[in-house]
């Protein structure tokens, strides 16, 4: 059963990290601010409880939706206009297979150690989803991020403006003192971790780009420049399409983590020769 996933110490500690930094931004650092009783309060309430409850309805889609393995039918194209003898075919198709699940492997897709089958347009593994980050589930991926980010943030805000709020003796230490000072801390850090994520995450998709095609493209780049040739990653295929792709068409869904119907089978993907 998918649910067996969630059976992990990296989940374990995520969902107790969520509950711990949910419970005192609301009912510690927002109730000492401005008063849950308080219309503004209330309403500071309903708007991290919201973008919290995205970011784990998010994290529960990353975590439960399958990556998308390659099918156990898929062959590769064999035509290679190339090389006609069967012997160049031959050799072809061997460069098409994983040398360790003895599978062939369509384009973009990369074999996990830890899942032990190829992936389909593979990212990276994620030990805090307990699951990989592929074709499939990259959006919600990307949402989680999104989300995670924007709660994180708004935690940080409510944090020092209770902080402010508060008439501290600064000669005397207290536990609260030191209360808000380590969370604090550990939030800021967070939103400066998740942003930066984030901000790498906008990166690859905007140029269809995964994790794993970065740092290939960057060695083909190298190889490029010493032979004098100008290097383009294969799938950009133009900012705004690259989005689509990764996304959907439709902008209004781009942040809803199970609007997945523009997502295809993951064996092929438009290039950039062809939008040449």
């Amino acid at each position: 059963m998918e649910l067996k996933k969630f059976l992990s110490i990296h989940i374990l500690c995520v969902l107790i990290f969520v509950g711990f930094i949910y419970y005192i931004t609301i009912f510690i650092f927002l109730d000492g601010w401005l008063s849950l009783q308080s219309s503004a309060g209330s309403l500071h309430a309903l708007i991290f409880t919201l973008v919290a409850s995205l970011c784990v309805f998010s994290f529960f889609i990353c975590v439960l939706k399958d990556p998308g393995g390659v099918p156990s039918s898929y062959l590769p194209d064999v035509e290679d206009h190339e090389a006609s003898d069967q012997e160049s075919k031959r050799s072809g198709l061997l460069k098409k297979q994983c040398d360790k699940c003895s599978a062939y492997k369509p384009p973009r897709a990369h074999h996990c150690r830890v899942c032990r089958r190829c992936i389909l347009r593979m990212d990276h593994h994620c030990a805090w989803i307990n699951n990989c980050v592929g074709h499939r589930n990259y959006k919600a991926f990307a949402t989680l991020v999104f989300y995670a980010t924007i709660a994180s943030i708004y935690s940080s805000i409510i944090l020092i403006s209770s902080a402010l709020h508060k008439d501290w003796d600064f000669v005397e230490v207290t536990p609260i003192k030191l209360f808000y000072i380590a969370t604090g801390v550990v939030i800021i850090s967070l939103s400066l971790t998740l942003g930066t994520l984030l901000g790498w995450h906008i990166y690859l998709t905007i140029h269809n780009m995964t994790t794993i095609e970065y740092y290939e493209g960057k060695r083909a780049a190298w190889l490029a420049s010493k032979s004098g040739l100008n290097y383009r990653h294969l799938y950009d295929v133009g900012a705004y399409k690259n989005i689509s792709l990764v996304l959907g068409p439709n902008m209004l869904k781009w942040l809803c983590p199970t609007a997945v119907s523009h997502i295809k089978d993951g064996l092929s993907f438009p290039t950039s020769r062809e939008y040449s």
